[in-house]
């Protein structure tokens, strides 16, 4: 049996910017952490000139792999970047609570937590469910 396609409405179009309730890596034991997410354009960001000439050939590498660069370590500058370009998706991601409000009042993103988010922002919730896997965590991430 085929499957029937119907266009995608303007109404759900303007939904899906509003951002996907996520349940992310929890702050600890009794500190979950569910928060609206959107999965942000790489390129769209590049153009609006959110990620620095500086980053692109980074961003390159980290979002379009880099044969070159397989089994090279990476030494403080390169990681110093990848945080730079995960944390501009973190802001474009975040809907509510927002990057910023979270920033302002203090909060850190765990390393569980940043990976997370980089995986929705490429791949959407079903990656999220093979990252959780890997962890060795029985929970599965959950899209509310």
């Amino acid at each position: 049996m085929e499957k029937q396609l119907i266009v995608t409405t303007l109404e759900d179009l303007a939904n899906y910017k509003e951002g996907t309730l996520v349940e992310l890596p929890p702050f600890g034991p009794d500190q979950p952490f569910i928060a609206k997410l959107r999965r942000p354009s790489m390129l769209a960001l590049a153009k609006a000139g959110k990620i620095p000439n500086t980053l692109l050939n980074s961003a390159n590498r980290l979002f379009f792999g880099d044969k070159a660069a397989a089994g090279k370590k990476y030494d403080e500058n390169s990681l110093r970047e990848v945080f730079q370009i995960i944390d501009i998706l973190c802001e474009a991601a975040f809907v509510h609570p927002s990057y910023k409000e979270l920033k302002d009042i203090g909060i850190e993103l765990s390393d569980d937590q940043y990976m997370f988010i980089f995986n929705f922002t490429q791949q959407g919730v079903n990656a999220l469910h093979s990252f959780r896997g890997e962890q060795g965590d029985s929970e599965s991430p959950t899209s509310i």
